[in-house]
């Protein structure tokens, strides 16, 4: 089978406990839409983007999420939570199937630094595969601005990537447009699922693997309810987009070695010279 109804879920959060309404949610889009087999949230959904309300995982927040998935039948990514972890945070997003069960948990690898301070990054690519459909790859909001990330997945053998992002910052065009070329150089789907409110812009979007534009959301509390043809990501990466690019294919058969990515090579003469990774400061016009 390679038709798979997956929706995100734009939902206007506070920057607090949000599960009674992620339960709501959850459940109003199994009656709107019961052809959807997976939902996905916007990233830190579940207890807001404050890292005191971090928990153990598992723990009471997952096992709430765990039962709305049981409930519904639905596989589940509910965006991220803070998880506490030996001693250290990380933003965490769990991947629940239909029996409530966790199968997976992606840990960002890419904390929104200078901002998202005391969150520790992980260091495991997640995919995981759906019986019968494809397979599935995970990251969060910042990791796209990195694409080694992507190809990683791609590499992995991810033919959809769910990408749960909260930006309420002016680079939403940006990522709109990383996210298109993320899906088009990697030949999947790229699911990116922002939030809404006090906490996020919204403008989700969901990008196909000729990096076309499926459907880009407003500012609100929206659903994007789509149906996915794996098939067409297969027929992408064999025979090309239109009969044209096979890139995953060429980079397979390339005899390049990129320096870049030798074990500790980013750690150039040229970005070192480019200073701390510190917040930024203003330019004049403070009183001396």
């Amino acid at each position: 089978m390679s038709l798979f109804g997956i929706a995100g879920l734009q939902l206007e959060l506070r920057n607090t406990d949000n599960l009674d309404q992620l339960d709501a949610e959850i459940d109003t889009l199994r009656r709107r839409f019961p052809w959807v087999s997976m939902a996905v949230i916007g990233e830190l959904a579940v207890l807001g983007p404050n890292p005191v309300n971090a928990q153990p995982l598992p723990g009471p927040a997952e096992e709430r999420l765990c039962a709305a998935a049981k409930r519904n039948q639905l596989w589940l990514v509910p965006g991220s939570i803070f998880e506490q972890r030996d001693g250290k945070v990380y933003n965490t997003a769990p991947v629940i199937n239909p029996q409530g069960v966790v199968v997976a948990r992606y840990r960002k690898m890419f904390p929104f630094l200078p901002y998202e301070k005391g969150v520790t990054p992980g260091s495991e690519f997640v995919t995981f595969d759906v019986p019968g459909v494809g397979r599935f790859g995970v990251s969060t909001c910042y990791d796209m601005w990195f694409p080694e990330t992507t190809r990683t997945l791609a590499w992995m053998g991810a033919e959809v990537i769910l990408h749960p992002s909260m930006t309420n910052t002016i680079d939403r065009d940006a990522e709109l447009a990383i996210g298109r070329a993320n899906a088009v150089i990697n030949q999947c789907y790229f699911i990116d699922i922002n939030v809404a409110g006090d906490l996020g812009f919204g403008r989700s979007a969901i990008f196909g693997p000729g990096g076309e534009t499926i459907c880009v959301a407003g500012a609100g509390r929206e659903f994007l309810a789509v149906e996915l043809d794996l098939q067409a990501v297969r027929n992408a990466r064999t025979r090309g987009w239109l009969g044209l690019v096979q890139p995953l294919k060429s980079f397979r058969d390339s005899e390049v070695e990129f320096p870049a990515h030798a074990p500790g090579a980013h750690r150039s003469a040229y970005l070192d010279s480019l200073g701390p990774l510190t917040m930024p400061t203003r330019h004049g016009g403070m009183p001396t």
